[in-house]
């Protein structure tokens, strides 16, 4: 019974930072910012390594779809290659769901910015008149999008310290403060 109870609890956690990190995703995104400085990578790292799986492959979608429908949608297949590098990003997530070291989360950062990045300007490059279909045009669309990747990689890196941060510090503190209650309760009896 109790442990029913815990895991009612933990599921009510886990949809009520779902739920937190789709509007955190939909604001940043609609609110004025810097050309791909978003927290959508970030956010599917987070579900990848925190969250249950089913959840965690819902959440950047869900973000990136209702915020798509304020902003609008473009072309399908260039949609499904964005939509694509942020599933990826929460494999990422996956991978690292046992090894959270600082070091692990800041590379699959960066792995995922570079992933959203090759993807999205592969099939920009495929998918649109902008580029002849040459290496050269393939190059010369990767080199016009080198200010995107700057903006991408930081705003991965920042969103990915916040969460990530944020996370790691609440958790110290949740502990700190069952142990000090698990005390008082102990002098108590």
């Amino acid at each position: 019974m109790a442990e029913d109870m815990l895991i009612k609890k933990e599921k009510n956690l886990e949809f009520l930072i779902a739920i937190i990190f789709i509007i955190i995703g939909i604001s940043l995104r609609l609110m004025p910012h810097p050309a791909n400085f978003t927290p959508i990578t970030a956010i599917a790292l987070f579900a990848g390594a925190f969250l249950s799986k089913k959840i965690a492959l819902a959440i950047p979608l869900l973000a990136m779809v209702i915020s798509d429908f304020f902003i609008g949608f473009y072309d399908l297949k260039l949609m499904s290659m964005v939509y694509g590098s942020f599933i990826l990003c929460v494999i990422i997530g996956f991978l690292i769901r046992k090894n959270k070291k600082s070091y692990t989360i800041l590379g699959s950062s960066i792995m995922g910015t570079f992933i959203f990045f090759f993807l999205t300007n592969f099939s920009f490059w495929a998918f649109t008149p902008f580029y002849t279909k040459t290496l050269a045009g393939l190059i010369q669309c990767y080199t016009m999008a080198l200010p995107f990747l700057k903006n991408s990689l930081l705003g991965d890196l920042t969103y990915v310290i916040i969460f990530f941060g944020t996370f790691a510090i609440a958790n110290v503190l949740v502990k700190k403060w069952l142990k000090e209650r698990l005390l008082q309760r102990n002098s108590i009896i």
